[in-house]
């Protein structure tokens, strides 16, 4: 309880509840020893007003020993607050990374879509410019066919000419 933080990852929840319960011991104990020391005190100031001073003065006393309690109970408060918080801004900034992370890969791909839709639109285009030469390539065939049959026959109306 020197005041030193120990860092919040290494124990975590465990630490703190640890911490936490030897605070309340302490405290516990603290509360019962200034109970009797206020008790005893006051036992003396009553008996005799004129020793107050000197009780007050004294660092074994009663009243140095309840400020010296009263300042143990503010270190310990200062270092309850100090996990809490510390417990606390792991969790958030465990929560921040993992944003960033988030944020990076949702870039990444959103990045991965927009090259897909590209490659997507160019195969598209080529489908349909493929499409579009098969087309001309049926139509050709068709007129083929079609001159074909006019060829034919021009040339069996010539033959009957010819021959009558």
């Amino acid at each position: 309880m020197a005041g030193a933080k120990p860092a919040a990852a290494t124990g975590g929840k465990q630490d703190l509840e640890e911490a936490l319960a030897q605070i309340v011991h302490q405290h516990h104990h603290q509360s019962l020893r200034q109970r009797q020391q206020t008790v005893s005190l006051q036992l003396a100031i009553n008996m005799n007003p004129a020793r107050m001073k000197e009780q007050i003065d004294d660092p074994l006393s009663p009243y140095t020993l309840a400020e010296k309690s009263k300042k143990d109970a503010m270190r310990s408060a200062v270092r309850v607050a100090d996990l809490l918080v510390d417990t606390v801004d792991s969790g958030v900034h465990e929560l921040f990374v993992n944003e960033k992370r988030i944020e990076l890969e949702a870039r990444t791909l959103l990045g991965t879509i927009s090259r897909y839709r590209r490659q997507t639109d160019q195969w598209l285009a080529a489908t349909n410019e493929i499409n579009s030469v098969l087309k001309e390539i049926g139509d050709f065939e068709n007129w083929m066919k079609i001159m074909d049959f006019e060829c034919k026959s021009i040339n069996a109306a010539i033959r009957n000419i010819h021959q009558s």
